[in-house]
C-alpha cells in the first residue's frame, strides 16, 4: 500500500538551533538549522523520498491533475530522484517514467534512469526508445548554478527552462504538458510567447512546499498543440 505525503500540524512546535562551530560557516549553518526545521524534509525522510523537492510535484499535480495511470514521462535533469518516484507511483504499471541526467544517481524502482545530458544529440530519439512513443508530459526542475546576482542567475534559469523546453518540443505527443522552474517575475517573454503559441494553457504556481524564501515558481503548460518535428 502506498503510503501518502501527507504534513499533520505546522512541523515542529520549538525550533532547533544550531550554533556555528568548527569550520561551519554561518551561511551552512543557517541551511543545516533551516534543513532540521523542514517539515518537508521529515516528512520526505518518512516516506523515503530521495528530497523535500517531491512534495512540489505532489503539489503540482494535485492542482493541475498532470499525471495520471498509463501516461509517458520524462523528468530532465531528474537526480536525486525525487520527482522520478513521484511519477512512478502517479502513473503506474501502465506507464513509463525515464529520467536523465548527466550526474550518476541511485535506481529508482519502476522509472529508467538515463546518464547523459538532455543536450545531447542522441537524448530525443533515446528517450523516445525508452518511452516506445511520445512523451505525455516533461518535467524540469532544473536550476542553474547561481552567482548570488539576482539578474545574472535569473537569466542563467530562464535559458535553461527556454533549452528545456525546445528539448521537450522535440518529444511531446498532442494534448502533452511541460512543467519548468523559473524565477518569480514570470516568464521571460520568448519562452512565454513559445508556449503561449504551442500549447492550450500556460500558467505560473508556487507550491507550498517551495520555501517562501525562494524566489522559484514553476510554470506549467499544458494541451500541447504543434506537431512533432523530425
Amino acid at each position: 500500500m502506498t503510503r501518502k505525503p501527507t504534513l499533520s500540524g505546522s512541523g515542529r512546535s520549538a525550533g532547533v538551533r544550531v550554533k556555528t562551530a568548527g569550520k561551519r560557516t554561518l551561511s551552512s549553518t543557517l541551511w543545516l538549522q533551516r534543513q532540521l526545521n523542514d517539515p518537508y524534509v521529515a516528512e520526505a525522510k518518512r516516506l523515503g523520498y530521495r528530497s523535500r523537492a517531491a512534495f512540489k510535484l505532489v503539489q503540482l499535480d494535485e492542482r493541475f491533475h498532470l499525471l495520471g495511470p498509463g501516461k509517458r514521462v520524462v523528468d530532465l535533469g531528474c537526480a536525486p530522484g525525487g520527482w522520478c518516484q513521484i511519477a512512478v507511483d502517479r502513473v503506474g504499471r501502465n506507464g513509463r517514467v525515464v529520467g536523465i541526467d548527466y550526474l550518476a544517481m541511485e535506481p529508482v524502482p519502476g522509472a529508467e534512469i538515463l546518464q547523459l545530458d538532455f543536450l545531447d544529440p542522441s537524448a530525443p530519439d533515446r528517450l523516445k526508445a525508452a518511452l516506445d512513443g511520445p512523451a505525455d508530459i516533461v518535467l524540469s526542475d532544473m536550476a542553474a548554478p547561481t552567482t548570488g546576482h539576482g539578474a545574472t542567475d535569473h537569466l542563467r534559469v530562464m535559458a535553461l527552462a527556454e533549452t528545456a523546453y525546445d528539448f521537450a518540443a522535440e518529444i511531446l505527443a498532442p494534448g502533452g504538458a511541460f512543467v519548468a522552474k523559473v524565477f518569480q517575475g514570470g516568464t521571460e517573454r520568448t519562452l512565454l510567447e513559445l508556449l503561449k503559441r504551442d500549447f492550450t494553457a500556460v500558467r505560473h504556481a508556487k507550491p507550498a512546499a517551495s520555501r517562501q524564501d525562494s524566489s522559484e515558481v514553476y510554470v506549467v503548460a499544458t494541451g500541447f498543440q504543434r506537431g512533432n518535428e523530425g
